[in-house]
């Protein structure tokens, strides 16, 4: 009975909701392995503009609904060995929402440290034929966000605009890479994610359990290279695929939650030294389908750095 109750007092809440508005943790893992002693350190901005309003695959005439987020995302990596390295992802997250209807505008935000992620990965070279490395990790994301954050009146927010998710999660990650014989400036690479979620058994003051559907993630991207006023500059496109299982609270599914994407995403990184990278990337969906209606992403951009802080060698005289 109280499940059935939260449910329907919440429903005008959930409606209208977003699977891809929070802090983009899969998209910012896979950190590469520099060989043993290499520490790496990665600084990104992100910013996710949802502004398209979509009932299934249809996009529907309405504007006045908008989803922004900003992130701050910073990557630490360490390798182990020039196979096993460790990598950790730590968010800070803003976001807002707007809802314009009848010359009435209802605006929320919230802002702070969001969940972050802790990684083990193990490279395996050359087992998909010369010129390919192949890379497995296992990994948790782990509540540090507040997900009890409430309004000025003092009513608690909905799970998806909170800063965490108040759950642990089990993280599975691969990806690949191959250097093509007919071109060796360019390379083929792909990436896979699973997200199994967790519950947040304290949602709504202990009142319920949330639980945000799992999520899996794939690309495929092609990555060239060139060099222009003597520096190297990697441009490249990937395509992805994203899907999100619908939420749950207290095991019952919530409405408008869940659905598929495909994203283009063109990227470019300058070399700037061995070590120090910039690079930039835009996302833009190519198809969105969405259970229930949802806003979905209209625009997504990133911009970041990382710098290698590699291990000293001493030269021993023989």
């Amino acid at each position: 009975m109280l499940s059935i109750l939260i449910l329907t007092t919440l429903q005008p809440l959930f409606s209208q909701t977003c699977c891809s508005g929070g802090v983009p943790l899969s998209n910012n893992l896979g950190l590469p392995n520099e060989g043993k002693g290499a520490f790496l350190v990665g600084i990104n901005y992100d910013y996710n503009n949802l502004n398209t309003l979509n009932a299934g695959s249809n996009v529907l005439d309405d504007d006045s609904r908008l989803r922004i987020t900003n992130s701050i995302l910073t990557n630490l990596g360490y390798a182990i060995t020039d196979r096993i390295s460790l990598e950790a992802l730590f968010t800070w997250v803003n976001q807002t929402r707007t809802i314009s209807q009848f010359g009435n505008e209802n605006f929320a935000e919230t802002s702070g440290i969001g969940d972050a992620v802790l990684l083990v990965k193990y490279a395996i070279p050359e087992i998909l034929g010369k010129q390919t490395v192949f890379n497995i990790g296992l990994g948790t994301k782990v509540p540090l966000g507040k997900s009890d954050l409430t309004t000025e009146e003092g009513f608690q927010l909905t799970a998806d605009l909170q800063p965490g998710s108040g759950a642990w999660d089990v993280l599975g990650w691969s990806s690949f890479s191959k250097g093509l014989n007919f071109r060796p400036s360019a390379t083929i690479s792909g990436s896979f994610t699973y997200r199994f979620t967790g519950k947040n058994t304290a949602y709504l003051n202990n009142m319920a359990a949330y639980e945000f559907g799992n999520v899996a993630q794939a690309s495929l991207g092609y990555t060239d290279q060139f060099l222009l006023f003597n520096t190297i500059f990697n441009p490249g496109l990937v395509f992805k695929y994203r899907k999100a299982f619908e939420d749950k609270i207290d095991d019952s599914n919530v409405p408008n939650t869940g659905g598929q994407w495909v994203f283009a995403r063109p990227e470019l990184t300058i070399l700037v030294t061995p070590d120090l990278r910039l690079y930039a990337r835009v996302e833009l969906p190519l198809y969105n389908y969405v259970d229930g209606t949802q806003l979905t992403p209209t625009v997504r951009s990133t911009v970041g750095m990382s710098y290698t802080f590699k291990k000293k060698i001493s030269n021993v005289i023989n």
